[in-house]
């Protein structure tokens, strides 16, 4: 049989409610209950893990080469490229493409970085609800995926007005608001990929070794096997997601193309990411 001793702590000041008393919510003598407390905003949770992907000296660089691509392949069409290429097509054009490997490794890195640098332990025992830490990560990396599409219209436009000027024609604006909704929709699909890599594998190398198998090494192979097998020619705008994304890069999507990009999609990213979702959700953090 044990005792245990408890020493009465200091009086509480007048006036003063310690933190484990209960409040008295329905007037009447002993049926006070415990406050309860207010769950942290999602607002908030959302700006903490956008200080996140920015405070980190690799994040912050990360960040800043978008910026810095954008102008290097700005300056490059303008140096480079003839007269009749100084269209907002093909600043668009340059700019996005280190755009799509720059923002899934964002999106990777927004989810890994918990297991990287064994933040997760700090960041679950805050906001026990695992559910809402990751839905706070999905919004903020989207909101930086649509972020640096703007930053590239701004560059893109600037690129445009500079090289027509410094070659003495009129600029060209050969980009419908539609056609580059859909470019935005694309790079932020992209970057949500990665994402979803990160939430399945949960390591930073792994997950960006896995993306460019998957973009990079999958669609070739399955390209090769449609050119010689007719049967996967007919299946492989319904399976390869990568191919299915690229109508929204050329501005037009036709309502089947669109239903290439639904199942490829559902196969290729939903799928995996109801997997990861429920894997983080249950898995042990350390």
């Amino acid at each position: 049989m044990s005792t245990v001793i408890t020493s009465p702590g200091p009086a509480p000041s007048s006036g003063s409610v310690p933190d484990h008393a209960t409040v008295n919510t329905s007037g009447g003598p002993g049926t006070g209950r415990r406050r309860p407390a207010s769950r942290i905003p999602l607002q908030r949770i959302v700006n903490v893990e956008l200080r996140k992907m920015f405070d980190t000296r690799s994040g912050f660089w990360l960040m800043a080469s978008i910026v810095i691509t954008s102008l290097i392949a700005t300056a490059a069409i303008i140096v480079f490229a003839p007269d009749d290429q100084l269209t907002f097509d093909s600043f668009a054009a340059a700019i996005g493409a280190p755009m799509t490997v720059i923002l899934p490794m964002i999106g990777i890195l927004a989810v890994t970085s918990e297991w990287s640098q064994r933040s997760g332990l700090t960041t679950f025992t805050l906001v026990p609800h695992r559910g809402r830490v990751l839905g706070a990560k999905f919004l903020a990396a989207t909101l930086v995926g649509v972020a640096s599409m703007v930053v590239a219209l701004v560059v893109g436009v600037l690129g445009t007005l500079v090289g027509s000027a410094i070659a003495g024609i009129d600029p060209v604006w050969d980009v419908t608001a539609a056609h580059f909704a859909l470019i935005v929709l694309g790079s932020v699909l992209g970057m949500l990929f990665g994402f979803m890599l990160g939430l399945l594998i949960r390591s930073s190398a792994g997950a960006i070794v896995i993306y460019f198998v998957l973009t990079l090494v999958l669609p070739p192979l399955l390209g090769l096997l449609a050119a010689y097998q007719k049967w996967f020619a007919d299946l492989r705008p319904w399976v390869d997601y990568t191919d299915a994304q690229g109508p929204l890069f050329n501005g037009t999507v036709s309502s089947q193309q669109w239903a290439h990009l639904g199942v490829a999609g559902a196969l290729w990213f939903l799928l995996p990411l109801a997997i990861g979702l429920l894997v983080v959700r249950r898995a042990e953090v350390k």
